[in-house]
């Protein structure tokens, strides 16, 4: 392995491009404006290149890029979120837990006023936003632990949490260097190819700096999955059911493991296993959930999941398109009855990917599950830029490389959001348009077309 020395005398380009990109990392952290969107973009861009010059340069010197990926996740500890205030509604929830109460039962207007004395109530309250403090929590109960962890962490204020939380994202993400390389070397691909996750600057941005918590989802998720390559398939179920306990994401999944299980020559037995395999998912999430149940909390939560479905509006696509038309026929917004359409077709997508595909090895599995949550999110009413990280991970496993491209514009979703082009802070359809424009000409181009995107 190199040593420093050995780095400066051999890598000079490397070093050069790591310091490089720490300065604006540490710049991005401590000295950026959500609403400074000219340099939000260029920082971004070029921390796309340099992440580019840093791989490609290294050719395969894990110590390098693993410890580029570190060092840049490190720079933002002691940076609040300047791009999300989600972080407000994670304290809430782990402060919530942490003075007895159920966070799934109370809503953050409802306790502030006949409970103001909670710790950091009224900073927490007013950083959340109002959307956040009406409605009750949806975050699964692996996630509420992570948030009750990082509130453990010494120190009484609103940083030391972010840091508590913020170290936690950061060993999940090297968990999933770790899961995510040994899986690529045992399906013999190219095991550096982790390394355009790890040291993507939409992942380290969005997990590290904006405390997103589907870093630990994936941590799970491809842990489950090298588990179950290594036909461990009943580990591989209880973790499995950790990754859907920090986001309900994977759950959509489940279909696509029909044939891995059910082999044309075992049928019978291939049967039993899946069924087991689904049962113990099932009653670790029940458990998991079972500190937090009562007849309230299956009101709540499903009143809360179900908003995102049929109320929120953000960064869509096909939703956009169809809202258009029903404009021009109705006269109206039919979200109602359009966010009823779109997860029939969802669903019925995600069962031909698992009964028509045969997915009975991993390289197709991880193509149907990358294909899958694509038509999800295609057809979802809202997407935040955080949302695909889930297709950046899998398609390391796949020939497909769309989702790099679309973690490089999904900047723009941050512009339409601060209303660029706008008089006020409403969505650009004209930068949603350029979004999606070029993630679905990646798409066509890779899935339809059958023509690669080399990096």
């Amino acid at each position: 392995m190199l040593g420093l020395a050995n780095i400066i005398k051999y890598k000079p380009l490397t070093l050069l491009y790591i310091l490089l990109s720490s300065v604006l990392y540490f710049w991005f952290a401590y000295d950026l404006e959500r609403t400074e969107a000219v340099k939000l973009v260029l920082l971004y861009l070029v921390l796309f290149i340099f992440a580019f010059q840093i791989i490609k340069s290294t050719g395969f010197y894990f110590r390098i890029l693993v410890g580029a990926a570190i060092l840049f996740r490190f720079l933002f500890l002691l940076a609040l979120p300047n791009l999300s205030q989600d972080f407000y509604r994670f304290i809430w929830d782990g402060t919530m837990i942490l003075e007895g109460f159920n966070p799934y039962l109370y809503a953050p207007n409802t306790v502030i006023t006949w409970n103001p004395s909670i710790p950091l109530a009224t900073e927490l309250h007013g950083g959340m936003g109002e959307l956040s403090a009406q409605h009750f929590t949806n975050y699964p109960p692996i996630n509420q632990l992570c948030f009750v962890i990082g509130n453990l962490f010494p120190g009484k204020g609103i940083l030391s949490s972010v840091i508590g939380m913020r170290l936690l994202i950061i060993s999940a993400d090297i968990g999933t260097l770790y899961f995510g390389k040994k899986l690529l070397e045992v399906l013999k691909l190219p095991s550096n190819r982790i390394f355009w996750y790890i040291l993507n600057p939409f992942i380290i941005i969005e997990f590290t700096g904006n405390l997103h918590f589907e870093g630990v989802m994936l941590f799970f998720l491809i842990w489950s999955l090298y588990l179950l390559h290594s036909g461990k398939w009943k580990w591989a179920a209880l973790v499995f059911a950790c990754s859907v306990s920090v986001k309900l994401i994977p759950l959509m999944f489940l279909p696509l493991f029909f044939w891995w299980f059910v082999k044309k020559d075992k049928i019978m037995a291939g049967r039993k296993q899946l069924m087991l395999f689904y049962t113990i998912v099932c009653l670790s999430i029940v458990l998991l959930f079972s500190p937090f149940f009562s007849m309230a909390f299956i009101t709540n939560y499903v009143e809360t999941v179900g908003l995102w479905f049929g109320n929120f509006e953000f960064n869509a696509s096909i939703y956009y398109i169809l809202r258009e038309i029903g404009f021009s026929i109705t006269g109206y917004n039919e979200i109602q009855t359009i966010s009823k359409i779109l997860p029939v077709i969802t669903l019925l997508s995600i069962l031909g990917l698992a009964f028509l595909q045969q997915n009975n090895d991993f390289k197709t599995l991880a193509s149907s599950m990358l294909l899958a949550f694509t038509i999800y999110l295609f057809l979802s009413t809202t997407v935040h830029p955080w949302y695909i990280s889930t297709l950046v991970l899998l398609c390391m496993f796949t020939s497909y490389r769309f989702p790099l491209v679309w973690s490089l514009v999904i900047i723009l979703s941050y512009l339409a959001y601060l209303g660029i082009g706008t008089s006020e802070k409403s969505e650009n359809l004209w930068i949603i348009s350029l979004e999606y424009l070029l993630v679905y000409a990646a798409f066509l181009w890779e899935v339809v077309f059958k023509k690669k995107i080399t990096v």
